[in-house]
């Protein structure tokens, strides 16, 4: 190939410690990260590459390079877990479909699954739920109805490996060139689906304990092309979800936002004020007390997380006029005579 040129350009399909695999109309590519690249993660680890993003790759020698990572249209945030980082992580970028996989078996987590819905719509991408091992599940039909109050504007589908109940509806969700990424707990049924859809068995499987819990069988992330020309995402399995910002959580929980309109005070906490419209709500069976539970402490998390990346960004910049400061110093004291 000619020295360096522009060669390619695609979609990373997997991401590996400074190399990626990328998809390309040439086929799959393997790719090293530029040192442009390196330091703009060093900056903030979201400008890094992630499954899902499109990137363009040259040439220098025989080496192929990750010359750019073109500009997202959405991308999939979780906050840093980590006590000592304010940093966020991309879980996968320029998603269409987010599908939440949340187990009938032993019994679905609301708490979770809203959860995991503010993160989508946070991400600007539609959520859907695909309610699995639906084949273990004696009332499908009573727990979709459930799920369906939680994931208002989401798709939810029931889903059985099986017996192949579901599939077309999830092949259904995306189009030729859109992409889908799976995400939930480990167990919940992710690379199953994914093999499924893509008829071969090209990630990992085990079985679940009797409890409902599962081991992490997927250990990273994969982009592959399905037939219909789409793309499908699968994650390995997620013990903890942080959500970087609040964005998503009034979607997530539109039936409450939307009685607050009808509170007396604007600023009702929902608490004991007069004339409550969510405390009303709740009184009559309209709203279950858990949900008002579940807003609540999914704001507090996100409020949180957003003081937090303000006091990291705070940090950084009063350490970038220090350094500059010390610069003009230095340089100030060299031109004196």
């Amino acid at each position: 190939m000619p020295t360096d040129q522009l060669v390619a350009d695609g979609r990373v399909s997997r991401v590996d410690r400074g190399m990626c695999d990328v998809l390309t109309a040439q086929g799959t590519l393997r790719a090293q990260w530029s040192s442009e690249i390196v330091h703009a993660g060093r900056v903030d680890p979201v400008a890094l590459p992630s499954v899902g993003d499109e990137v363009l790759l040259k040439t220098q020698g025989d080496q192929i390079w990750l010359a750019q990572v073109l500009p997202r249209r959405n991308a999939v945030t979780r906050a840093s877990v980590s006590p000592g980082s304010s940093h966020h992580q991309v879980l996968a970028a320029n998603i269409d479909v987010l599908a939440i996989c949340e187990p009938c078996h032993p019994a679905p987590a609301a708490g979770r699954i809203e959860r995991l819905l503010a993160l989508a719509w946070e991400s600007a991408s539609h959520p859907a739920v695909l309610l699995t091992k639906a084949d273990l599940d004696p009332d499908i039909a009573g727990t979709l109805d459930l799920v369906r109050r939680l994931a208002l504007g989401a798709s939810v589908i029931a889903v059985s490996i099986p017996d192949g109940t579901g599939l077309a509806e999830v092949r259904g969700l995306t189009n030729t060139g859109q992409a889908l990424a799976l995400l939930g707990p480990s167990g919940a049924g992710k690379s199953t689906i994914f093999n499924a859809l893509l008829g071969a068995e090209a990630m990992p499987t085990s079985h679940v304990r009797d409890d409902g819990k599962g081991r992490h069988t997927t250990a990273h992330r994969e982009l592959v092309q399905l037939d219909d020309g789409s793309f499908i995402i699968d994650t390995p399995g997620l013990r903890s979800i942080g959500l970087a910002s609040t964005d998503g959580l009034d979607q997530a929980f539109a039936d409450i936002v939307e009685l607050t309109s009808d509170c007396r005070f604007n600023d009702c906490a929902h608490e004991t004020e007069p004339g409550c419209a969510v405390l009303d709500a709740i009184e009559r069976g309209v709203v279950p007390p858990r949900r008002l539970d579940s807003y609540r402490k999914l704001l507090r998390e996100a409020a949180y997380q957003q003081r937090r990346g303000d006091a990291r960004l705070q940090a950084e910049e009063r350490a970038r006029w220090k350094s500059f400061s010390r610069q003009l110093k230095q340089q100030s004291g060299r031109n004196r005579p």
